[in-house]
C-alpha cells in the first residue's frame, strides 16, 4: 500500500513538472500603474496569471510618483501611466523607448459629492459654493493636472485654487469626499463608479475636457519573456472588454 502511494505521489509530481515545463519557468512581473487602473488591471492580470502561471505584482499610485520611483532606480517591468507626460519623463531618461509606447485608454472627469449631499451642485459654476475641493495634486498627478486644465478652461481655477485639497492620487481625492473632508472632488468616472459613498454631481463631456490618455510601455532593461507576454495580454481584446466594463474608454489601435 505504501509503495502504491509513493508511486501515485511521484506521478503527480511528474505531471506538475511537465505542466510547468510546457509553460516555461514561472516569472514575477512588476507593473507600476496609475491608481485609477487598480481594479480593472487586477482583474485582467488575474486571467493572465491563471493562464500562464506567472505572478503579477502591482505598485499603484499617482503616475508622477511612480515615474519618479522608476527614474530613481525602482525595479519595474511595465509602466501604465495615466498621461503621456510621465511617459515622456521616462523616455527622456532612457527608461522607455518611443516605439514601445502605446495609447491604450481614456477616461472622463466627473465632479463627485458625498452621497446625500444637499449642496445642489449641478454644473461648474456651482463649485463656487464649495469650501474644500479634493483634487489629486494639480501640479503633478495626471488626474489633478487634467482637473486643473478643465477648471482653467471654464474660468474657475483662479477662484477655486485656494480651496483645493491636493491629494497623493485620484483614489485619495475620492476618499476625501467619501469621508466628507471635502464637499466635492474631481475624479475619473471609473473611480466614482466603485464607491457607494459618493454620487456624481455632473460629468465633464469628453469634448469639453482635456484629452485624457493612458499610455503603456515596457520599461527598458526588462528582459523577462513574461513581461512581454503581459504587455500583449494587457492590450488584447479580452482585456479591452474588461476595461470597457469598468467604464474606461478604449482607444482605437
Amino acid at each position: 500500500m505504501k509503495a502504491r502511494h509513493q508511486r501515485a505521489r511521484a506521478g503527480l509530481v511528474a505531471l506538475a513538472l511537465a505542466s510547468l515545463a510546457g509553460r516555461g519557468a514561472a516569472e514575477e512581473v512588476t507593473v507600476f500603474a496609475a491608481a485609477s487602473l487598480n481594479d480593472a488591471l487586477r482583474e485582467v492580470a488575474g486571467a493572465f496569471e491563471a493562464r500562464t502561471g506567472h505572478r503579477v505584482v502591482f505598485n499603484v499610485g499617482g503616475s508622477s510618483d511612480l515615474a519618479r520611483q522608476i527614474v530613481a532606480g525602482a525595479r519595474a517591468d511595465l509602466f501604465f501611466s495615466a498621461d503621456r507626460a510621465q511617459m515622456d519623463r521616462l523616455e527622456a531618461a532612457g527608461l522607455v523607448r518611443a516605439a514601445h509606447r502605446q495609447d491604450v485608454l481614456s477616461n472622463v472627469l466627473v465632479v463627485v459629492v458625498p452621497a446625500g449631499s444637499p449642496a445642489g451642485i449641478r454644473g461648474p459654476r456651482d463649485l463656487a459654493g464649495v469650501k474644500r475641493l479634493a483634487v489629486a495634486n494639480p501640479e503633478a498627478v495626471p488626474a489633478g493636472v487634467y482637473a486643473r486644465a478643465w477648471l482653467e478652461s471654464v474660468g474657475l481655477w483662479e477662484e477655486l485654487k485656494g480651496r483645493v485639497v491636493p491629494t497623493l492620487d485620484v483614489r485619495a481625492a475620492l476618499a476625501a469626499v467619501e469621508s466628507e473632508h471635502a464637499g466635492a472632488g474631481i475624479v475619473y468616472r471609473t473611480d466614482a463608479a466603485i464607491s457607494k459613498r459618493v454620487e456624481v454631481a455632473f460629468e465633464v463631456p469628453r469634448d469639453q475636457g482635456p484629452a485624457i490618455v493612458y499610455q503603456l510601455a515596457l520599461v527598458t532593461g526588462s528582459e523577462k519573456p513574461a513581461a512581454a507576454g503581459l504587455l500583449r495580454h494587457l492590450t488584447s481584446e479580452p482585456a479591452r472588454a474588461t476595461y470597457r466594463r469598468h467604464g474606461f474608454v478604449v482607444l482605437a489601435r
